[in-house]
């Protein structure tokens, strides 16, 4: 079953206070995921882990270009959107275009805010934003050994 993409915000924050006014638990999830890799499987199987209803917000083309660089992304948005609906533990997806996901998070108000294991509950960018609606931080995944950065790098090597 593929994910499904709601790239309108007002509609997906009704249909993630829906699923809230039916008891379960959204966890949110954000990044670019220009190339997968098991870095991300692990961050997702982690952050899906936390409650019922993963939704993963995806930077869009011109967030990846500002945070990684011209060249960047290697994939447009709707292909990623694409391959992270296909993934089983994710639910619902969204694009995004803020430098933080603070926006978008006091919009939906979700559970669980998971970040990825470079960071602490004290360095999560968006710490005051979720603790000021009541939610809560997950630092889940792997350590950060991963990246598609060095993936790119390595693959330009040989």
């Amino acid at each position: 079953m593929s994910a499904r993409f709601l790239p309108d915000h007002a509609e997906l924050r009704r249909a993630v206070a829906e699923i809230q006014a039916a008891g379960r638990t959204v966890v949110f999830a954000n990044g670019c995921f220009d190339l997968l890799h098991v870095g991300h499987v692990r961050y997702l199987r982690g952050a899906k882990a936390e409650g019922d209803v993963l939704l993963l917000a995806l930077n869009d083309d011109a967030s990846v270009r500002r945070l990684k660089g011209e060249g960047r992304p290697l994939q447009p948005e709707a292909e990623r959107v694409e391959i992270v609906s296909a993934l089983e533990m994710v639910d619902l997806v969204t694009l995004f275009s803020d430098a933080t996901v603070d926006r978008l998070l006091q919009l939906l108000r979700p559970d669980v805010h998971a970040k990825g294991t470079d960071y602490t509950p004290e360095t999560v960018p968006e710490r005051e934003t979720v603790l000021s609606y009541g939610g809560r931080i997950a630092i889940v995944g792997d350590p950060k050994d991963h990246s598609s950065s060095a993936l790119l790098g390595a693959i330009r090597r040989r």
